[in-house]
């Protein structure tokens, strides 16, 4: 282990530890890198850290460049606010909204279009602090979902309405439209946030269930074209964008949005909407002693049907984070009884936890938060990128391993001497 060292007040530079290889697993490839921490560093007065994700599915070698230009962006935005003083939930909305202003990302901007022609988006946050949760579904004419999401946590956390009335956490379609609106979230029209790369899918999409509408309907035509559609497509369209963040304070959050499913039915609301599905945040507490934070992409009938992001939150709470993912993606998810009627089981998660400790001599009186972070998907790819807030950029894994789960563990010292 490397040993932490301080400065009086403030979140040093974040190390990574040494990383012992885990043993082969038919699930997850596992690598590491150890990096030293350069000596005699000044003082710095920001702390924390941040993992995004642009989706687990298909990401195509042309638009690879793309997909981790904007991990990096969001990881920047998200440390960028985290450096001002911001709570973590606060840079994970930060994150996600240059997430869903990507033209390629299947959130906000360029989401996929539904079988009408529109775009209908979710969006969740959870604030692992208070524990508070905000989320829209199958909401239409707003740029950034998760910025209605996040109002609506922060509205409910200011207490009852009215007359006594309880706050809403989850609003769709027409009425979270009106919310936003309400509460000074700007308006988009629906067509100015399609983009030349969502029509052209709608487009090709559209003609494929045309010609398959054409075709004999007997039984083992229906299963084959299935196949093939999801075969040639399915996994393409699994690409929900989101977040985690823990920040100086060891508090730590969650996001997720999600243009949904391509060619999916008007109102339909996946994952990155439901609760325990897409997203999920708690800060330690007497019975956890980490704190975690959790965020899910994929096919969101098969997320909600198992509630991945709660499971693999409270998987989290195990000695050895790294086979409490492996066992929890295949117990809760790939093997689950809820999905045994699936032939493909198609999901990503990008996973982090964070506890104090204290490895410092009792005279320095210094206390340390160990962040650990971890990813693992079923699909073909899932675009990932990490930051902290001592780091001058951010990065992307080195490789891009089918099903694969990654462990780093990061370090840090903070003074509690003001």
């Amino acid at each position: 282990m490397i040993g932490l060292s301080s400065y009086a007040g403030v979140m040093e530079s974040l190390m990574n530890s040494a990383e012992e290889q885990q043993p082969s697993s038919p699930l997850a490839n596992s690598w590491s890198k150890k990096q030293e921490s350069s000596k005699n560093q000044k003082p710095k007065s920001v702390g924390g850290f941040v993992l995004v994700h642009a989706g687990a599915g298909y990401h195509s070698e042309s638009k690879a460049k793309e997909y981790k230009h904007v991990c990096k962006r969001a990881c920047q935005r998200a440390v960028d606010q985290l450096k001002a003083g911001a709570l973590a939930v606060e840079a994970v909305a930060a994150a996600l909204v240059e997430l869903e202003d990507s033209p390629f990302t299947n959130a906000g901007m360029g989401s996929n279009l539904n079988l009408s022609g529109e775009i209908e988006c979710d969006a969740s946050i959870m604030d692992g602090k208070s524990l508070h949760y905000g989320a829209v579904g199958s909401i239409s004419g707003i740029k950034n979902p998760v910025l209605v999401a996040n109002r609506l946590l922060s509205e409910a956390q200011k207490g009852k309405l009215s007359a006594g009335r309880i706050p809403p956490c989850f609003l769709v379609g027409r009425g979270a439209h009106d919310w936003a609106v309400s509460h000074g979230i700007p308006p988009c029209l629906s067509e100015k946030m399609a983009t030349k790369f969502s029509l052209s899918a709608y487009k090709r999409n559209k003609r494929k269930m045309e010609l398959a509408e054409k075709m004999d309907t007997g039984h083992n035509q229906t299963k084959k074209r299935r196949q093939s559609s999801e075969n040639e497509n399915g996994s393409g369209c699994l690409d929900t964008v989101g977040a985690v963040v823990v920040d100086l304070e060891g508090n730590v959050a969650a996001a997720v949005s999600s243009g949904g499913l391509a060619m999916k039915h008007s109102g339909r609301v996946g994952q990155a909407a439901h609760y325990g599905c897409g997203c999920w945040a708690e800060n330690a507490c007497n019975m956890n002693p980490y704190s975690t934070a959790v965020s899910t992409s994929g096919c969101g009938e098969h997320l909600i049907r198992t509630m991945l992001a709660r499971e693999c939150s409270a998987a989290m709470q195990s000695e050895d984070a790294h086979q409490a993912l492996l066992e929890a993606m295949q117990n809760k998810f790939i093997s689950s009884p809820f999905l045994a009627s699936e032939d493909r089981v198609l999901g990503g998660v990008i996973v982090l936890r964070c506890c104090r400790c204290v490895e410092a001599p009792p005279s320095q009186n210094i206390q340390g938060i160990l962040v650990e972070f971890l990813w693992s998907h079923t699909t073909e790819s899932m675009c990932v990128g990490y930051m902290s807030a001592q780091d001058s950029k951010a990065k992307n894994p080195s490789c891009d391993v089918l099903r694969e789960i990654t462990l780093r563990r990061w370090r840090a010292g903070r003074s509690l001497w003001n």
